[in-house]
């Protein structure tokens, strides 16, 4: 258990005194001004100071960050074909936190223009598009309507 102020402070005159002559008069200043200078040091140790909220600039404007080839992160300039969710969690974002900071839509890829454009390709050329559009009219075939 930790010393109270005022223990403190009678043991710092008591060692004063056993060194020194002193009168009524001095031990009680020395008393009173070591008591004040203990309690000020003791209100700015418990001060809390907050740090300002570091305002991380982007690297580059966001709306050049995804470009044909490359994906540059926005938090330490890294260039990557996909940000991937690994890279993103050593900032401590998810995808969907990046895109928010940053401004992106929630459907914005982060990844390079030509391998979204690889995707999508791949996607069609499979039927997914059209198989989409047949999944999404059998589901609403066979909800009830509500009237």
């Amino acid at each position: 258990m930790s010393k109270s102020l005022v223990e403190m402070t009678a043991e710092i005159i008591q060692s004063q005194i056993s060194t020194k002559q002193m009168t009524t008069e001095e031990i009680k200043s020395a008393l009173n001004d070591t008591f004040q200078t203990l309690k000020s040091l003791q209100e700015l140790e418990s001060v809390v100071i907050e740090p300002e909220p570091e305002e991380t600039n982007p690297v580059i404007d966001p709306k050049k960050s995804i470009q044909k080839n490359k994906v540059i992160c926005l938090e330490c300039g890294q260039e990557f074909k996909m940000l991937s969710p690994k890279h993103l969690k050593s900032h401590g974002l998810t995808s969907k936190e990046y895109r928010k900071k940053h401004g992106f839509s929630a459907r914005q890829p982060l990844c390079a223009k030509v391998l979204s454009e690889k995707r999508s390709q791949s996607g069609k050329e499979r039927g997914l598009p059209d198989n989409l559009r047949k999944a999404i009219e059998m589901r609403t075939k066979d909800k009830p309507r509500k009237k």
